[in-house]
């Protein structure tokens, strides 16, 4: 059985027991929460595709860890005019582990 959920305006293709990361969410660590926004869920032959959203659909998630990502680096650059501008970005995330999947 898996499902395709929306967090953070982007969607994720998740199963049982999968790991993903996420845009930050408001949740303490170690805990569990439900997501509502099931786009499709699959469960063998059984196909339910929501319109836009799956209705009575949830995927149980736990928060693992809240982190940031590798440092991107941004160099601006003007030849013949002297202009350099160089700065840094660490994207926040959360990681989550599906528990469970109802639909």
């Amino acid at each position: 059985m898996y499902a395709i959920i929306e967090i953070g305006g982007r969607q994720y293709n998740v199963e049982k027991g999968s790991k993903i990361r996420c845009e930050k969410i408001d949740q303490e660590a170690n805990s569990s929460f439900a997501i509502d926004k099931v786009l499709m869920v699959k469960d063998g032959d059984k196909v339910q595709i929501g319109q836009p959203y799956v209705s009575g659909a949830q995927v149980k998630a736990k928060v693992v860890a809240h982190d940031r990502s590798k440092k991107v680096v941004v160099f601006k650059y003007k030849s013949k005019v002297n202009y350099r501008r160089k700065y840094g970005h660490r994207q926040h995330f959360t990681s989550l582990v599906i528990e469970d999947i109802n639909c």
